[in-house]
């Protein structure tokens, strides 16, 4: 079986507009007391964000249902649908999904040959969030399951998230590969839980956020497109 990571691994966001977002939101507003702007609410997020003030590195993750609850709540705002709607709404006004080049053409090598698939990803939105836009930009992925560390307290590279995914699986570690884009969590994660690593260092689609790694000093592989794990798959037959 192969785990994925989610973004800069199978898909990437192109930017995130907060403001969009709670303007697509706000369509559904029944009550609005102080008559609060977007604008209004998408600084009060950033505020908290800040506030917060979680490391990228720190091992836990707040789901954004918490963000958009203290975000609306704090105005007394009111809409005609639930909270999970608002966050696919918020989610996909704000931002722009893209696919990771060529990741139609790898995940589809792993569903003609019979090998299971399914993602783990650090990340504050829902598992169902997540998973309907995975299968919103990947229509025909056959992915088992979705984890969202936002459901689960604990982000990679924490074991428990890896250990939960091959509960998940009925597998053993070294029945598994994970791909990553992410050394410390993903690469590190995997091959301390005894999973095998694939670094996947793609740098034709920019990740601001990401900075150089030294190449790990164990057993994995670095690959920087999806054609290449196809490749050495194909080659293990």
């Amino acid at each position: 079986m192969i785990l994925f990571d989610y973004g800069n691994t199978i898909l990437y966001e192109q930017y995130v507009d907060g403001v969009k977002g709670h303007k697509a939101v706000f369509e559904h507003l029944t009550k609005n007391p102080d008559n609060v702007t977007p604008e209004q609410v998408n600084e009060l997020g950033g505020e908290i964000f800040k506030r917060l003030n979680i490391p990228r590195n720190s091992g836990f993750e707040i789901h954004q249902r918490f963000y958009d609850k203290l975000q609306y709540e704090y105005f007394g705002l009111e809409f005609d649908i639930s909270y999970e709607e608002i966050e696919l709404i918020f989610w996909k006004n704000a931002s722009e999904i893209k696919l990771m080049p060529g990741v139609e053409k790898m995940l589809a090598y792993l569903r003609d040959n019979g090998i299971r698939s399914g993602v783990v990803s650090n990340l504050g939105w829902s598992g169902n969030a997540l998973k309907a836009r995975i299968d919103e930009c990947l229509p025909e992925n056959d992915f088992e399951f979705v984890i969202a560390s936002s459901e689960y307290i604990f982000r990679k590279p924490d074991r428990l998230i890896f250990e939960l995914a091959l509960r998940k699986a009925g597998l053993t570690a070294d029945k598994v590969w994970f791909c990553g884009d992410t050394v410390s969590a993903d690469i590190d994660g995997a091959h301390n839980m005894g999973i095998f690593p694939v670094w996947y260092d793609d740098k034709t689609i920019p990740c601001p956020w990401k900075t150089p790694c030294a190449e790990p000093d164990y057993e994995h592989l670095h690959i920087d497109s999806w054609d290449s794990l196809t490749d050495i798959l194909e080659k293990m037959k």
